[in-house]
């Protein structure tokens, strides 16, 4: 996966691509391209780079796009040599006028940074998109296992080809040996309007975000904020998803420092890809993402080679800083309204507790729903274990949808067979938290196909369609209204 990149009104999206056989690790990969003008109509425009070269021969593998000043275009990608080992490479726009930007070209310096010595288990990959600080150099993020530990470095340039590491690492965990695909990027502190990759200052945070297989963590961080003792700490505000083992980070003064970022006045600034272009017209900040790795899982077998999950990317979306300040918040793009036909509208439906209600008319498995769920009573709602909200996955999989809570669950079934004996399930409940509510959204994949024999391909593709094509931000509002809004689903609203 690289960094999408919007050009000349072009939207680009850069991926792992190999166009030898469609298995991951059949073959050496490229990096395939395809553009659109609405974010909805995409055309493949073959690769924009092949393992060609001495220092990518045995593939190219992820990376990221930047815009710059000068109206350059770059990509950082990790190549595998002809030894196998990950190093860093460049590669630059040949015509950045071209509006296709269909030729690349990787210059014969490369890589511009070899695997450092310190470095063990060949893991150092997956380079950020660069920011530009107000030192005038560049930097980007990217992983590595350093002496064993899982961390995520950060190089400095000033002229994007001669790069050298900043002494301390961003992150580092010695419980994980080498993370995947981190990020680094601002969001505005108000309101939903992307901003450039570079941007820092009063009202903006940056989001720095990494992943482990299936588990994604991020964190958000603010200008001024808090102490820890008499060091200042770069802490998150609060992290999103658990992050294992011993997690250290870096003072913050000395994080700023090295980031290139902070306030004029000299106090530090504390703190899928997602993708902006600071020429563009269109200042919303985008995020493409894959199904996780345990919807794909049987992919690597013969019999699931034509499955129709395979290379599945989401719609895009929109994302932004949540009005509390410590999660982000992600939407389909507008442009899904376009691909709206035949409109089914039921109101007023009243379920009880195990009731079913179905949706009639509706003759597609794609389907743009919305709908609010009006709860008579939040009274019987249960208490919100603080511990959840570190690992909402692990509240939805040990509360699933036949666990009975004081509001909930309640939501949709959708993909469901005629018996409904296979279905996959949507489902929210209700907790107390604070002075306010917490809805969080679900998903129940245990009936979503059934298990085949041991010699079928069992590549969970309705798990693909619910758990990527689908966006909810649930709220508690007035009236006890709950409103969430998804994509690519619904047939039957259900409560318990």
């Amino acid at each position: 996966m690289a960094r999408p990149l919007y050009h000349n009104g072009m939207y680009h999206f850069f991926y792992q691509y190999n166009p030898h056989d469609p298995l991951f690790g059949a073959g050496k990969l490229s990096w395939g391209h395809s553009a659109s003008g609405d974010l909805v109509n995409w055309a493949f425009l073959g690769t924009a780079l092949d393992p060609t070269s001495t220092f990518d021969v045995r593939g190219c593998w992820s990376g990221s796009t930047t815009a710059m000043p000068d109206g350059r275009l770059a990509i950082l990608y990790t190549g595998r040599d002809a030894d196998e080992v990950q190093v860093q490479n460049v590669a630059f726009a040949r015509n950045p006028s071209d509006l296709l930007l269909l030729e690349w070209d990787k210059p014969s310096f490369n890589p511009i940074i070899p695997q450092p010595a310190d470095v063990t288990g060949n893991n150092f990959r997956d380079p950020t998109t660069a920011w530009l600080g107000r030192d005038g150099l560049w930097r980007f993020a990217i992983a590595a296992e350093v002496d064993g530990v899982g961390s995520t470095v950060i190089y400095r340039s000033a002229d994007f080809v001669s790069w050298e590491r900043n002494a301390l690492p961003l992150h580092a965990s010695p419980g994980i040996p080498c993370w995947e695909c981190p990020d680094f990027f601002p969001v505005a502190e108000h309101g939903t309007e992307g901003l450039d990759t570079s941007a820092n200052g009063d009202g903006v945070r940056h989001v720095f975000k990494l992943s482990k297989a299936a588990d994604v963590g991020y964190y958000v961080r603010a200008g001024g904020g808090r102490r820890a003792g008499r060091r200042p700490e770069l802490a998150p505000d609060r992290p999103r998803a658990p992050v294992r083992g011993q997690v250290v980070l870096r003072r913050a003064q000395e994080t700023a420092r090295a980031l290139g970022v902070g306030r004029r006045d000299g106090q530090p600034l504390r703190r899928r890809r997602q993708g902006l272009d600071r020429h563009s017209g269109d200042r919303r900040r985008h995020g493409i993402g894959m199904p996780p790795n345990n919807l794909t899982e049987n992919f690597g077998s013969a019999d699931c080679r034509l499955g129709d999950g395979m290379s599945v990317q989401s719609f895009p979306r929109s994302l932004w800083l949540d009005t509390d300040g410590k999660q982000l918040v992600q939407w389909p793009v507008e442009e899904i309204e376009t691909l709206r036909r035949k409109q089914v509208t039921l109101l007023g439906a009243v379920v009880g507790s195990g009731g079913l209600h179905e949706i009639a008319g509706i003759e597609t498995l794609q389907a743009d729903v919305e709908v609010v769920f009006q709860i008579p009573n939040l009274k019987e709602a249960e208490q919100l274990d603080p511990k959840w909200l570190q690992d909402p996955q692990k509240l939805c999989a040990e509360k699933g949808a036949a666990v009975q809570g004081g509001v909930g669950p309640f939501g949709l079934i959708v993909m469901a067979s005629g018996d409904m004996r296979e279905q996959t399930t949507i489902f929210f409940r209700v907790f107390k938290h604070d002075d306010s509510c917490k809805v969080p959204m679900c998903t129940d994949l245990t009936r979503t196909l059934s298990q085949g024999s041991a010699n079928s391909c069992n590549c969970k593709l309705g798990g693909v369609v619910c758990k990527v094509h689908m966006s909810c931000a649930p709220t508690c509002g007035h009236n006890n209204q709950c409103h969430c809004a998804a994509d690519r689903l619904a047939l039957v609203i259900m409560t318990e």
